[in-house]
């Protein structure tokens, strides 16, 4: 009995799904960054239909709301947010084209790639839905990174 009703708290408190816990994020954040997760979020959905969200990395520093991940045969992205930036980092960025040139934080490595909104920054959504594609493909194709 304490089971079902403890199920039914954690159901009607929202839960912590990683859809609802992404809401609260975006909730939480309610400015310009939320707006831009919330934004980018819709454009991964609109490009991947078949992408799974996830919350990672939860700990009292991020006040427990965690890192929303995208996957699709592994990590696609995360949606970090910092005071000036949304920072989207791309895990197997470095083995992506980026014609569109996306791309413009942790260019250094040898594996991520990042792009950094800042409070005003525009994203070119197509060249972002083709990124997304070209990360799920090479995420399903099994291949080694670059």
């Amino acid at each position: 009995m304490k089971k079902a009703a403890t199920k039914k708290s954690a159901a009607s408190n929202g839960g912590d799904s990683p859809a609802r816990l992404i809401d609260a994020r975006i909730r939480k954040l309610g400015d310009w960054r939320g707006e831009v997760l919330a934004r980018i979020r819709a454009l991964i959905r609109d490009a991947d239909p078949d992408v799974v969200e996830e919350v990672k990395w939860r700990k009292p520093s991020n006040n427990m709301l965690g890192v929303p991940v995208w996957e699709h045969a592994g990590i696609i992205c995360t949606g970090e947010t910092y005071k000036a930036a949304v920072k989207l980092t791309f895990a197997k960025g470095a083995s992506l084209s980026d014609p569109a040139k996306l791309f413009n934080a942790s260019l250094e490595g040898n594996m991520r790639r990042a792009i950094d909104i800042a409070e005003g920054g525009k994203i070119n959504e197509k060249a972002f839905k083709a990124l997304i594609r070209e990360a799920v493909a090479l995420n399903v194709s099994g291949k080694p990174k670059r």
